[in-house]
């Protein structure tokens, strides 16, 4: 008889633990939030700020987060359905869409506490630290560190395509250019060489731009199905660059939320018209007080004289 060593036997059972709701959910890694979050003892209501970055199959989400003792804060938040805005209409969720929220939101980070940080003007691709400009101002930069949550931090990653934007925007977020597109190994060891102008590419959709022209002139049944919003738009390969150069310098003239009296949100259709100013929603009581029997036959009295009815024949029952 061979020898089978039972690893997960009653004791196993016994002593074993459920994860939090949160991370069976995969929703939060509270190893990385307990590091994220716990702040010195001496430094008291002085929060450590989080940027936040997730995706979905449809937006972008970029916010500042600050931990309470019961909740987290949202300082600031930016959305790449948001873009629309300041010029991009299509390709919401890629590379270049991702700079452009994380842009978006150290501007208005930035606006919101009034601190004088233009961030890096000319968008080449290189490193770049706000720190290097902090010498010589009142205030500090904004200092947040960067939450990516249980998503897989690979180069090239989306999630560092905000993270450039908010540096490149003016925030201070603690990083380096390793994980950027374009970076490789260069030896032994975690020595890595990064290409700015592979990053540049990916922060101005030239890899987008690329595929079009390659897939309009290979197989145009295959273009129409795949571009049909670029189509849509008037959109094309040679215009995709000059069409993120203006939403950048778009979201540096004014980074607010532009909101028409009509809109309803994101997933929800305009309304027809505006709301007068003067319109007052109608108070509703769900208390209602109770009514005796002679109330109530009179409320039944006064809806069938609206109706327009008169009276209603007695019910003759026969035995």
């Amino acid at each position: 008889m061979v020898f089978v060593k039972v690893i997960k036997n009653v004791a196993y059972f016994k002593r074993f633990q459920v994860k939090y709701k949160r991370r069976r959910e995969c929703k939060t890694d509270y190893y990385a939030r307990r590091r994220l979050v716990i702040q010195d003892k001496n430094k008291y209501k002085t929060p450590k700020y989080r940027m936040v970055f997730r995706r979905t199959n449809r937006d972008i989400i970029c916010q500042v987060i600050a931990a309470d003792m019961t909740h987290d804060r949202v300082i600031t938040s930016a959305y790449s359905h948001e873009l629309p805005q300041f010029g991009i209409q299509v390709g919401l969720t890629n590379y270049a869409a991702a700079y452009c929220t994380g842009l978006l939101l150290a501007r208005r980070v930035n606006k919101k506490f009034g601190l004088d940080y233009e961030g890096n003007d000319e968008v080449d691709g290189s490193y770049y630290s706000v720190e290097d400009e902090q010498d010589g101002n009142d205030k500090m930069a904004f200092k947040a560190y960067l939450d990516v949550g249980l998503q897989r931090t690979t180069t090239g990653a989306r999630i560092f395509g905000a993270l450039k934007g908010a540096a490149d925007g003016g925030l201070n977020v603690p990083h380096s250019d390793r994980r950027f597109p374009g970076s490789k190994r260069t030896g032994e060891g975690s020595q890595f060489e990064a290409d700015a102008e592979v990053h540049r590419k990916y922060i101005f959709g030239q890899h987008v731009a690329d595929y079009m022209r390659q897939l309009s002139e290979s197989d145009e049944d295959a273009y129409a199905k795949r571009f049909s919003r670029y189509i849509k738009f008037g959109v094309e390969a040679d215009g995709i660059e000059d069409m993120y150069t203006a939403a950048h310098a778009a979201i540096r003239a004014n980074p607010d939320r532009k909101r028409s009296s009509t809109a309803r949100g994101y997933f929800a259709s305009d309304r027809a018209s505006a709301k007068d100013a003067n319109f007052t929603y109608p108070k509703k009581r769900f208390n209602r007080k109770k009514l005796n029997v002679a109330a109530r036959k009179n409320r039944i009295k006064q809806k069938l004289t609206a109706a327009g009815i008169e009276s209603i024949p007695k019910l003759v029952l026969k035995r």
